[in-house]
């Protein structure tokens, strides 16, 4: 495999550079461009590293009507997204060696992309007993989360934090307090006060990332907040950075585009968790983003079927579908100038890269050839119906869009190209 792609506009979030020109593609890695190579010309269209998304459901085992690896991997090679990091909130939950086994097993089996799973920390997410974390890293596991069951056993959860510190495991947790946000479905406020909706203050984000830190500075261990959506959080997790404590955050493509008021009747498609927050909260976030307090944008992609959507509010399931609209949906924080490409991919690619590991996310030499082009400006109305997930439930559903991904390469072989 020799590939050389021409007037292509090289997006580097390592370098932090959007230039014009060539890259080589010699036996799945990112090389030199050479004379004999097979000629893509991109025309002028962006190429970048293709996208790390963090937090993917797959619905395998237990609830395939909803996404099989199949449908998400399909999703996500339409989405620029080369690598899904899964979540284990399966059914069962994905908290035993065997279970993880047959999930990676389906994975490479059915998946176009590089799929990476998580584990839960502690067995059956239920954030009583740990699940055996070594024996999980053995088999596979990147990080371990229970989503979003939040322990509420403090003694329980510093255990668990302590066993992976001594294990060098990554813990991803969810960001609220459990008691405060239960039976939550928006952020409270005027807007769900004249809705007469179930809310939840946003300072109880602040409080389950006070106790989360604390426990982070007694532990040691390697940590990473899946979702920051408020700007109340805001400096405890610049504090904890500051004093060297090792964590990092993430944000939903959901909270930098949407805010509370999309809800308006009832909306929900729009019902996601935590629930989305006010617009001072989303510009707030937006610049937490690019100054790098935030580190790392993800999908969060939730199938949900018509049955569990299409209830009263309070009673619908909350998530969205989301990798193949992440593109498109983060292209509006550059057509609205809140940052530019490559800091945009910096959040998208480099730094899921670099708080699990793996070489990519880079477009250096030697770098795994896992690359996305894409057009940032063309426009399109978005149809669920077409989405490649079997679930349909984007909140984007008829939105005015800009963002075409045009193919999408994992180690330099092509897995998504639009006709």
């Amino acid at each position: 495999m020799n590939i050389r792609f021409t007037n292509a506009r090289l997006i580097n979030p390592e370098t932090g550079t959007d230039d014009i020109g060539d890259l080589g593609v010699v036996d799945g890695k990112i090389a030199e461009p050479t004379a004999d190579a097979e000629v893509i010309d991109c025309a002028g269209k962006c190429l970048a590293p293709g996208i790390i998304d963090i937090g993917v459901k797959v619905c395998e085992p237990g609830e395939r009507h909803k996404e099989s690896y199949r449908s998400a991997g399909l999703a996500a090679a339409a989405g620029g997204v080369t690598t899904m990091v899964t979540r284990p909130d399966t059914a069962p939950a994905i908290d035993s060696p065997e279970v993880l086994e047959f999930v990676r097993r389906r994975a490479n089996e059915a998946a176009p992309v590089n799929v990476l799973v998580m584990a839960a920390l502690t067995k059956g997410r239920e954030g009583r007993e740990m699940t055996e974390i070594g024996f999980l890293q053995d088999a596979g596991a990147v990080a371990f989360t229970d989503c979003d069951h939040v322990i509420s056993d403090t003694k329980a959860y510093s255990r668990a934090l302590t066993y992976a510190r001594s294990l060098g495991a990554l813990v991803i947790a969810h960001i609220q307090e459990p008691n405060l946000s239960k039976g939550a479905a928006v952020t409270s406020g005027k807007f769900a006060s004249l809705r007469g909706l179930p809310a939840v203050s946003a300072m109880a984000e602040r409080m389950g990332l006070d106790r989360d830190i604390a426990l982070i500075e007694m532990t040691g261990v390697r940590y990473h907040a899946d979702q920051i959506t408020t700007a109340r959080a805001l400096p405890a997790l610049e504090r904890a950075k500051a004093n060297g404590l090792d964590i990092t955050a993430g944000v939903s493509i959901h909270h930098l585009t949407l805010n509370e008021l999309d809800v308006a009747d009832y909306r929900t498609f729009f019902k996601v968790k935590p629930p989305l927050r006010s617009e001072s909260d989303r510009l707030a976030v937006i610049d937490a983003l690019a100054n790098g307090t935030i580190d790392l944008i993800s999908s969060m992609h939730t199938p949900q079927d018509e049955e569990s959507k299409r209830l009263p509010f309070e009673e619908a399931a909350s998530g969205a579908v989301a990798m193949e609209t992440l593109l498109p949906a983060a292209m509006r924080l550059i057509h609205n100038d809140y940052m530019d490409l490559p800091t945009l991919w910096r959040a998208l690619s480099l730094a899921p890269a670099k708080r699990l590991g793996l070489d990519a996310g880079r477009l250096a030499v030697g770098a795994p050839a896992d690359l996305v082009l894409f057009d940032p400006d063309a426009p399109f109305i978005m149809d669920r119906f077409k989405l490649h997930s079997k679930s349909k439930n984007t909140p984007f559903d008829g939105a005015r869009m800009q963002g075409k991904v045009h193919a999408t390469y994992v180690a330099g072989r092509p897995v998504f190209e639009r006709d």
